[in-house]
């Protein structure tokens, strides 16, 4: 493939930008500190596998294998926040990925579309120094096909000038949705996952964007 004949970027964050999927993992896992291993277990792997789904809908869930009153689900989520934050603010980058886009060597548009909270990831973008970046930024609780097809429509733009970078099936059922190329970053969590999928475009991290 020829990146440079896209114009328009569509980026996840976690995995993509951030090397950060463990490290929400590891968050989640501390939120759920003292209940049954085995229940742990289902926790992590349920969020390894899925991904790019929103904390919203998970956290909840996790509250009921737990069997954790749902009243507390408020105080769950603030935890979570707060710790997640300075987690993903330390995490390493994905080799490239910073540089890919502060440079924009092509000068294309990017546009940011993540299942993390609309104020939490401007926060986190801002600290980052890459918020300017993006032309666009959205996070929850807009879902990211909609997301998608929200930024084509108000920009006007040309679907087969459009890719999206993911790393989970949410990012790559949204490009499917809109009609979209799909670029897939590849890494530990999501090499099973896609293992039955046939993409026709895979990197592992942008150092050499140019062979992309």
């Amino acid at each position: 493939m020829s990146l440079k004949k896209y114009r328009n970027i569509f980026w996840d964050f976690d995995g993509v930008i951030k090397d950060s999927v463990d490290i929400k993992n590891e968050a989640f896992l501390n939120l759920f500190h003292g209940i049954d291993v085995n229940v742990k277990k289902k926790i992590e792997d349920h969020h390894l596998n899925n991904s790019g789904i929103s904390r919203y809908k998970k956290i909840p869930l996790y509250l009921e294998w737990a069997q954790i009153d749902k009243s507390e689900l408020t105080n769950y989520l603030d935890i979570f926040e707060k710790d997640v934050i300075t987690r993903v603010i330390k995490s390493n980058w994905v080799m490239g990925a910073r540089e890919y886009l502060c440079s924009n060597p092509y000068q294309q548009n990017f546009f940011l579309v993540t299942a993390t909270p609309q104020k939490e990831i401007e926060f986190i973008l801002k600290k980052l120094n890459i918020f300017n970046a993006f032309t666009s930024i959205f996070g929850s609780p807009l879902e990211k096909p909609l997301a998608v097809k929200k930024i084509i429509f108000e920009n006007k733009l040309l679907k087969r000038e459009c890719i999206f970078f993911g790393d989970a099936l949410t990012d790559y059922n949204a490009s499917l949705e809109n009609g979209i190329s799909f670029l897939l970053r590849m890494h530990k969590h999501n090499k099973e996952i896609f293992k039955k999928i046939s993409i026709d475009y895979k990197v592992k991290n942008f150092i050499n964007y140019e062979q992309i």
